[in-house]
């Protein structure tokens, strides 16, 4: 036990304990009453009582009680608490994890959810920390707020207002978003000052300061970490090096989980109007467990939900002697459905859990999908003659083909042009530059884009590109060779985007103006090997499906945690955006028509609605155009409910602390006042029955 104030306490009972005792020593001064026969005694009387104030001190019940009760004011008065706080660290870090598994609803006995559970322990540790003295003799500790998910956010800076922290954790709320922890330590990291040093290299007696990255300086401080250790990125994770880390898991061991980690909707490519919807499903159960997974397509009351029954294997613990020995290894199966559905669709899959199995997080029960409608496209090729090309395009299931020379199209442009979906320009840009459409362009580069130099440049190959893109998601470029290069200038202000990348600068770009939406590959395919792999024709489909916004496309997805990014006709305005929890934002498009929005907190449907013209995939709500955007959770690490026993740092691990093994400051100076209070009533009572001793 330790005391904040000792010092006020001991100079307090000082004072009080001896005038206390002291009112016992002095004598009852009595009414005074004139008897004649005494008269001649006043004088000796006064004598007397002037020389002898003060009487023998006799057992009293009263005055021990009184101070018994002096002596509980005294002790308050110091403070008293019971000290657990380590090693002397006044600067705490409170991190909590608010993303998907903190939803799991076993965080104590009474069912609340592991959030709830580390809001309440985090209040707990704000209530035990170490206050300042009444006259400043000790330092009060210190915390900061931080709540994280796969972004981080400072909800309170240092401060020693535990009414301050308190509101901060209070206010956290859960989101449907994966666990990262990086973020949310490059913020604890960012309070610490820099190490400064005094570089005198040039000799000249004039040190300049140093700033060494990575190197802090001031106290170091201690991390109060409350998650259940699901972190996909904590291998990257790297505290302070004198900084200590306390990872406190919420979570029981036991709790077992089942649901929805995959989900896909894809049209057919020969005949869009066939949707074949994959949904992913894992348990953590250790037995097997028999689920019914529904579909449901949302708006279309005469359509019956398709449902099928579908068993999960059992869990399984990992084989001895593996990294992770003993880790729970989640049982997964699958289930496709099949539909006829041209138009477009919400489809909401939901999946039902028997009441056996302690099913403990419900957000990865239901997924939902926005499927654009079915559309075969017309496209046009306007080219002098490449039969690679012409054969990839013939061989997609388009509604039209249109073959044009350049000067063929131009006269189409003069007359106005012809409606297609998809332009494939190769080896040309009309004159002036795209004009409003959809396009892919092959050895030409439209503006703003420009050539860094007229002749062409040496021979390259694909180094990089980005494997999420919908036009190159199934591609390996790799085995491509290029002869002759063409390095490309984009314009700072251009809204373009290099999504491939070769050793000699952008190998293929997309280009996004108010009037139009391309792609560009600034090189002739017929100066490459690209032609002879298979990666091409796949590229030529992907790009103008995905250009084309045809729906032989994936329905639309997206995680809690990203930007929800898309653009809108350039006509576009008075934008507004509903969240599944029935939020309203208003977004203001860029001059082509650009919006985002996030990062998303929940799982759901978004909707986005506007004046002004739609696309083939939008609805109508009146006057209003509405485009739906869903967000779903999808991740196996989160739906594992399973807690973590620890956390491997990139500089350490740490060993999961569970309830009830942390110990935590104790106040005891309020008993003390409680106390007092009590021995104050029966101190009245005493007197009032005039019982002494």
């Amino acid at each position: 036990m330790t005391w904040l104030t000792p010092a006020i306490a001991g100079v307090a009972a000082a004072i009080a304990v001896p005038t206390l005792v002291l009112l016992y020593f002095l004598k009852l001064r009595r009414r005074s009453v004139e008897i004649s026969t005494t008269l001649l005694w006043r004088k000796a009387i006064e004598d007397l009582q002037a020389n002898a104030p003060f009487q023998k001190l006799r057992r009293n019940l009263l005055l021990f009680l009184q101070l018994l009760i002096l002596g509980a004011l005294l002790g308050a008065v110091g403070q008293p608490m019971l000290e657990t706080t380590s090693g002397g660290v006044t600067r705490h870090i409170i991190m909590i994890d608010r993303s998907a598994s903190m939803n799991a609803t076993d965080g104590d006995d009474k069912g609340a959810t592991r959030l709830e559970a580390s809001r309440r322990r985090a209040l707990e540790f704000v209530d035990a920390m170490r206050e300042r003295g009444l006259f400043g003799t000790r330092d009060a500790d210190e915390a900061m707020v931080i709540a994280f998910d796969t972004t981080a956010e400072v909800r309170q800076q240092f401060t020693d207002n535990k009414a301050a922290l308190r509101s901060a954790i209070d206010a956290i709320e859960p989101t449907d978003a994966p666990t990262e922890l990086e973020e949310a330590m490059r913020l604890s990291k960012a309070q610490a000052p820099k190490r400064i040093f005094m570089d005198d290299q040039g000799g000249q007696g004039e040190a300049s300061p140093l700033e060494v990255e990575g190197l802090y300086a001031g106290p170091p401080s201690e991390v109060q970490l409350w998650t259940d250790g699901k972190i996909a990125d904590a291998a990257d994770v790297l505290p302070r090096s004198d900084d200590i880390v306390i990872f406190n898991v919420v979570g029981s061991p036991e709790s077992r989980n089942v649901g929805i980690t995959g989900l896909r909707a894809e049209r057919a490519f020969d005949n869009p109007n066939e949707v074949s919807v994959f949904v992913g499903l894992e348990s953590t159960a250790t037995e097997d467990v028999t689920v019914d997974v529904e579909l449901v397509i949302a708006g279309v009351a005469e359509r019956v939900p398709l449902a099928k029954p579908v068993t999960i294997p059992a869990a399984e613990h990992g084989p001895a002697g593996e990294e992770g020995e003993g880790a729970l290894r989640p049982g997964t199966a699958g289930v496709v459905f099949t539909l006829d559905h041209a138009e477009g669709a919400l489809l909401a899959v939901n999946l039902t859990v028997p009441a056996d199995v302690a099913d403990v997080l419900e957000p990865d029960n239901r997924g939902r999908l926005v499927l654009p409608p079915a559309k075969k496209l017309d496209v046009a090729l306007v080219t002098t003659g490449d039969p690679y090309l012409q054969l990839a395009l013939e061989g997609l299931p388009l509604n039209s083909l249109t073959l044009f020379t350049p000067d063929e199209y131009d006269q189409a442009l003069s007359r106005g042009g012809g409606e297609f979906d998809v332009v494939v320009l190769d080896r040309y840009v009309p004159e002036g530059g795209l004009p409003p459409g959809r396009f892919v362009v092959f050895g030409a580069v439209p503006p703003p884009l420009a050539l860094a130099k007229p002749e062409p440049g040496p021979p390259t190959v694909f180094i990089t590109w980005d494997r999420d893109h919908p036009a190159l998601r199934h591609l390996n470029l790799t085995p491509i060779a290029i002869t002759e290069s063409r390095p490309v200038v984009i314009p700072p202000d251009a809204s373009a985007e290099v999504i491939a990348e070769t050793d000699t600068g952008p190998g293929i770009i997309e280009l996004i103006t108010a009037q139009s939406h391309a792609l560009v590959v600034p090189f002739e395919p017929l100066l490459t090997t690209w032609p002879f792999d298979t990666s091409f024709p796949l590229f030529v489909a992907t790009s103008v499906v995905y250009v084309g916004g045809s729906g032989s496309e994936s329905a639309q997805s997206l995680t809690p945690g990203e930007i929800l990014s898309d653009r809108l006709p350039v006509d576009a305005k008075d934008v507004e955006l509903r969240t599944p929890d029935d939020e309203e934002s208003r977004l203001v498009p860029t001059p082509d028509g650009r919006v985002a929005f996030g990062p998303l907190r929940r799982a759901g449907v978004y909707r986005m609605s506007w004046k002004g013209s739609a696309t083939a995939r939008d609805g109508h709500d009146g006057s209003r155009a509405v485009r739906l955007f869903a967000a779903n959770l999808l991740d196996p690490a989160e739906s594992d409910v399973t807690p973590a026993d620890a956390i491997t740092l990139k500089s350490r691990t740490v060993a999961a602390s569970r309830a009830g093994e942390t110990k935590i400051n104790q106040r005891l100076w309020p008993w003390l006042i409680l106390a007092a209070l009590a021995i104050v009533m029966l101190e009245w009572w005493i007197y009032n029955r005039k019982v002494y001793v």
